[in-house]
C-alpha cells in the first residue's frame, strides 16, 4: 500500500494499491505494444498531441497545483509556476523535436552516408517528490516526441501526481499505455529494470539510489541518465552588487523550501565583503514567511515529511557540534506539520556536515574565503558538481570563472541556477551524468545510427 500524507498537517490524503510484479509486467508489455505503433507516427502527429498536453496542463492548472501542494508541501504559488513550466517544455519539444532529430548528412567516400536517430523503446523514469510534475515532464516530453514510450516509477508520497500526469497524456490524445505509471516500491525496481522490454532508465534522486540503479542497468547494458544530489556553491566576489547577490542567493536557497538539487547551499564570500553580505543575507532571510503552503502570502511551507525534516535538523546539530554557529533558525518549531524555519549557519568549513553533505531544506551555509582563488578552491571542494554561480560586476571575469574554473554541469553568472528547456541540464562527479532538456536531452535515449550507402 502506498500512502500520500499531507506534510502541512500530517494527515493521510489517500492510499494506493501497490502493483504485483505480474501486474507491472503486463503494463510494460502493453507499453511496448503501444510503442511499436507510436514509433511509426509522424513528428507532426506527435507535436499536435504534445501541444494538447500543454493545453490540458494550463486548463487544469489550479487542480494540479493544489494536488502538488497537498502531497509534498510546495507553496501554492510555486506549484502554479511548475505547471506552467511543464506546459512550456511540452511546447518546446513539440516545436523543435523534428529539427533536433533530423537526419544529418556526413560526406564520406560513400554514395551517401548519414546519421539518423531512432527511438529505443520503453524508458523507465524513477522520479522524486520534490518537483512532482516538472521532473516527470522534462523526461516525458522529449522521450515521447522521440518516439519512445514512458514508464513512471514515481515517489510513493506523490502517487496522486503520478496518476494526474498519466491523465494529462490520456486527455491530450496519446495512445493508452504509451505513458504509464507503475505503483511499485523501491524494492521491486530491480525486477522492472531487468524486464527485457525496458530499454533504458533515467533516475533523479539520491546518490545511493543512483549508484544502485546504474550498477544494475550497467550489468544489463542498458543506458542510464542520472541527476543526483548537489551542494551548489555560490561565490560572492568583492566587486559584486551585494544587495542583488543576497536577494538571488536567498531566493535560490528557499525555492521549494530548500528541497531542490540545484538550490544554492554553500555561500562562499571573500572576506573583504563577508560582514556586509552576511548582514544583508540575514535581513532578507529573516523576513521570509513560513506557514500554510496554500496561503499565497507564505514563502515556504513544510518539508515533504517529518522524517526528512528530522534528518535535516540532525545535519544542522551535527554541524554545530563540528564548530558551525547558528545565527538564524535552527530549531524545530511548535507547529503541526513538517516545518523547518529558514536557517543560517556561519563559520562553516570543510569537514562539517553543512559543507560536505547536501542539506535538502532551507539551511544556508556561510563560508568565508581569503580571496577569489580561495573561493574557487572551496567551491570545487565537493563530491558534487551539479550547479554553481558567481556574483561579480566584472562580467568578463565572471564568465571566465564560470567557464574555466568551476567544476559543475551548470554555471551561472549574477543569477541563481535554474533549469530551462532550451539549455542542457545535468551534473558531473556524484551529481550524476547525462543531460536532460535542450537538443542534448532528446538524444540521450535514441539509437544514433550510422547509415552508409555505396
Amino acid at each position: 500500500m502506498l500512502t500520500s500524507i499531507n506534510p502541512a498537517n500530517n494527515n493521510p490524503i489517500k492510499n494506493y494499491d501497490e502493483l504485483t510484479l505480474d501486474e507491472a509486467a503486463k503494463i510494460i508489455f502493453l507499453a511496448d505494444e503501444s510503442f511499436k505503433l507510436w514509433k511509426e507516427t509522424s513528428f507532426a502527429h506527435r507535436s499536435k498531441l504534445m501541444n494538447n498536453a500543454a493545453k490540458v496542463l494550463r486548463d487544469n492548472s489550479e487542480e494540479y497545483s493544489v494536488l502538488m501542494t497537498m502531497e509534498m508541501g510546495k507553496p501554492i504559488k510555486q506549484s502554479r509556476t511548475e505547471v506552467e513550466k511543464c506546459a512550456w517544455v511540452c511546447e518546446y519539444y513539440a516545436e523543435n523535436a523534428e529539427k533536433f532529430l533530423a537526419d544529418e548528412i556526413i560526406k564520406t567516400e560513400a554514395l551517401k552516408s548519414f546519421v539518423t536517430y531512432q527511438p529505443l523503446g520503453a524508458v523507465l523514469a524513477i522520479m522524486p517528490w520534490n518537483f512532482p510534475f516538472w521532473q516527470v515532464f522534462r523526461f516525458a516530453a522529449p522521450n515521447l516526441m522521440a518516439g519512445n514510450a514512458g514508464l513512471l516509477k514515481h515517489a510513493s508520497n506523490v502517487s496522486g501526481c503520478a496518476l494526474a500526469i498519466e491523465d494529462v497524456f490520456r486527455k491530450a490524445g496519446f495512445p493508452e499505455y504509451l505513458f504509464s505509471s507503475l505503483f511499485i516500491t523501491s524494492k521491486n525496481v530491480k525486477e522492472i529494470i531487468e524486464n527485457k522490454l525496458v530499454g533504458a532508465v533515467t533516475l533523479t534522486g539520491s546518490v545511493p539510489a543512483g549508484k544502485s540503479v546504474a550498477s544494475l542497468a550497467g550489468s544489463l547494458i542498458k543506458k542510464t541518465v542520472l541527476e543526483l544530489g548537489g551542494s551548489d556553491p555560490y561565490i560572492i566576489l568583492e566587486d559584486a552588487d551585494l544587495q542583488k547577490a543576497a536577494e538571488a542567493c536567498v531566493t535560490s536557497r528557499l525555492i521549494n523550501a530548500g528541497q531542490s538539487c540545484i538550490a544554492a547551499k554553500r555561500f562562499i564570500i571573500v572576506e573583504s565583503v563577508y560582514d556586509e553580505f552576511e548582514k544583508l543575507y540575514l535581513e532578507i532571510m529573516s523576513n521570509k514567511k513560513m506557514g500554510d503552503p496554500m496561503n499565497d502570502e507564505n514563502d515556504l511551507g513544510p518539508q515533504a515529511s517529518l522524517q526528512l525534516r528530522d534528518e535535516l535538523h540532525e545535519q544542522v546539530l551535527r554541524s554545530v557540534e563540528q564548530g558551525a554557529e547558528i545565527i538564524l533558525g535552527g530549531n524545530i518549531p511548535d507547529l503541526l506539520g513538517a516545518y523547518y524555519p529558514p536557517t543560517i549557519l556561519r563559520n562553516v568549513k570543510p569537514g562539517m556536515a553543512a559543507f560536505d553533505e547536501e542539506l535538502f531544506g532551507p539551511v544556508a551555509a556561510l563560508i568565508k574565503a581569503k580571496d577569489e582563488d580561495d573561493a574557487i578552491e572551496l567551491a570545487n571542494y565537493s563530491i558534487f558538481g551539479l550547479g554553481a554561480a558567481v556574483f561579480t560586476n566584472d562580467v568578463q571575469k565572471g564568465e571566465h570563472i564560470a567557464k574555466e574554473k568551476l567544476n559543475a554541469g551548470c554555471c551561472f553568472v549574477n543569477d541563481f541556477v535554474k533549469s530551462d528547456p532550451r539549455l542542457p541540464f545535468g551534473g558531473i562527479k556524484e551529481s550524476g551524468y547525462g543531460r536532460e532538456l535542450s537538443p542534448f536531452g532528446i538524444k540521450e535515449f535514441v539509437n544514433i545510427k550510422t547509415v552508409y550507402v555505396k
